[in-house]
Formats: C-alpha cells, sequence, structure tokens
C-alpha cells in the first residue's frame, strides 16, 4: 500500500500486532498487556530478522519494536524497522528504547513517506502508564506520530532555528504535536483555549506552506515530520 492516505486499523478498538523483543519477559509481559487491552498479537519474535519476516507476512495495523536486540543489542531493531518500510512503506512502527538515542528518531522518520506518518519512538518507561502507551499505540497505527518527549526536547535541543518563520508559541504548540497530543491535550498542556490552538495550528500549517487542499490530519503529519527533520 502506497497511498498518502492512513489506512484504517482492522477495528476502531482492535488491532492486529507483530511485536519484537530479546526479553522474553517483557515480550510476554506486552502480549498480556496488549490482549487485556483486546488488540491481537500477530506474531512475538525475539530479533530483527525474525521481525523483518513477521510484519511483511502478517502486514499488521502496527509493528513494535526494540532498538537493541542480537546479536550486538545496538541498533538491530532500527534496522529492521527501516528493513520492514523498505518492502512496505506504509508499514505503521512504534520503536520501544531503554534510552534516548535521537538519531534512531531521524532514521526511523526518514524511512519512510514523509506524507504516510505512521511513526513512533517511545522509552520503555513510558509502557508503565498503560493508559498513555495504549493511546500512543492507536495514534501510530492510524498514521501519526508520536514521539518521547524527551526525544522532542534533544531534538530541539540540537537544531539551530529549525523552523524560523514560527513563534516561540507555535513551536511550542508544534513540539507538543509531536508527542502526539490532540489540539485538547496541547490546549491543556499550555493553558489555553482549544481554540487558539486551533488557530496557531493553522498559523503553522501556513507558514509551512501545507494548503487547505490536505486535510486536516495529512497536514498535522507533514507538520511534525518537517519539523523533527529540519536543522
Amino acid at each position: 500500500m502506497t497511498s498518502s492516505t492512513p489506512r484504517s486499523p482492522s477495528s476502531p478498538h482492535r488491532l492486529g500486532i507483530v511485536l519484537a523483543d530479546d526479553s522474553v519477559l517483557l515480550r510476554e509481559g506486552l502480549q498480556l498487556l496488549l490482549a487485556e487491552a483486546g488488540h491481537e498479537v500477530l506474531a512475538a519474535v525475539g530479533d530483527g530478522p525474525a521481525f523483518v519476516a513477521a510484519a511483511l507476512e502478517h502486514r499488521p495495523d502496527l509493528a513494535l519494536v526494540d532498538v537493541r536486540m542480537p546479536p550486538s543489542h545496538t541498533d538491530e531493531g532500527l534496522r529492521a524497522a527501516v528493513e520492514v518500510r523498505r518492502g512496505w512503506p506504509a508499514a505503521r512502527i512504534m520503536v520501544l528504547s531503554q534510552y534516548v538515542e535521537v538519531s534512531y528518531a531521524d532514521d526511523l522518520l526518514a524511512s519512510g513517506p514523509a506524507d504516510q506518518g505512521g511513526t513512533g519512538y517511545l522509552l520503555k518507561d513510558r509502557v508503565g502508564d498503560v493508559e498513555e502507551f495504549l493511546a500512543a499505540l492507536a495514534t501510530v497505527s492510524r498514521g501519526g506520530t508520536v514521539l518521547d518527549p524527551l526525544v522532542v526536547r534533544q531534538l530541539m535541543g540540537r537544531r539551530q532555528d529549525p523552523l524560523g518563520a514560527l513563534t516561540p508559541r507555535e513551536r511550542e504548540v508544534l513540539a507538543l504535536m509531536a508527542e502526539g497530543r490532540s489540539n485538547a491535550a496541547v490546549a491543556a498542556a499550555l493553558t489555553v483555549t482549544p481554540g487558539a490552538v486551533e488557530k496557531h495550528t493553522q498559523r503553522i500549517f501556513a507558514k509551512l506552506g501545507l494548503t487547505p487542499d490536505d486535510d486536516a490530519a495529512h497536514r498535522r503529519v507533514l507538520a511534525v515530520v518537517r519539523f523533527l527533520r529540519a536543522g
């Protein structure tokens, strides 16, 4: 599937998921958590090649993969995710990591078409907040982009004026959008009204050259990806 329109999950609530983690304990724990949430684990594997094979065979609503897996425990999971994207550009992929590895986020974003989204990067600690974790999985499965707040802050910190036309407030709004937050959640975080956030997002779209010809969700994904790739 190469359409720029994000594909819908198999049902509004139930996702088909392929997951990969070399830790048997964490892998089984994730399977239990996902099953209890009503999702179907299509395959659960412990290394990169098995993850690639399972993702391309099952074409899941979401592929969930650890960054560090055997044999070197460096970036096997990331490279496997990029390989999946080569064979299936529309793959929705959520990466889990024990540490903040900003380059991994950049590499994964660059591995797929910018207008398709469907990319997530979270620290494993976030799994402890089950409701937030499941919401992030749902967002990525719908074609959204979700990055851990620590990753977003590091991306912002290492770049010099990535989007010079944006005001400080507009950058705040865009950074929160990059974390996968809705307009209502952005408004709550900034203590402003949802209407004010909507005005900010429209100005962001205009300054980034994202025309009203695209639907709002599509422009939102493009804005976030441009923010993360700027620099």
